[in-house]
């Protein structure tokens, strides 16, 4: 497993945004980017698709641990979050699951903060009020 979702239903998808982002500050995360995979995949390849976004999440107190500890895992920060319109009126919100940081990088001191990130991203993503969290 790699991450977590939920369904938000009966919103709209610039509603999901704000309110992923919202949960997400209130666990401390503030969102360093956002990547309009609509827009690019128009740009680029003129492919039509839904609404997508990749917001890049950090909790710099949690950050600063990681990169203090193995200072190479910015490879693998920030913590994803991605926004995606399955259908008008349900948008699924998905979180990166930090522990698969600890299984590429294999060092103890990645566990505390992995284990730190994984509560609060599960408490944003729960705060969303969505369905059922579910694991992909």
């Amino acid at each position: 497993m790699y991450g977590f979702t939920t369904t938000l239903s009966g919103t709209t998808f610039d509603e999901a945004i704000a309110r992923t982002t919202a949960a997400l500050k209130a666990e401390g995360f503030g969102i360093l980017s956002d990547i309009d995979v609509q827009k690019a995949m128009k740009e680029k390849l003129g492919a039509e698709m839904r609404p997508y976004r990749i917001l890049g999440a950090c909790n710099p107190p949690l950050a600063h641990q990681a990169v203090q500890a193995v200072p190479d895992i910015g490879l693998l920060l920030p913590c994803n979050v991605i926004v995606r319109e399955e259908s008008p009126g349900h948008v699924v919100v998905g979180f990166l699951d930090p522990q698969t940081m600890v299984g590429l990088v294999g060092q103890p001191e990645v566990r505390v903060v992995a284990d730190a990130a994984e509560e609060r991203l599960r408490r944003a993503c729960i705060g969303l009020g969505g369905s059922a969290i579910r694991n992909v």
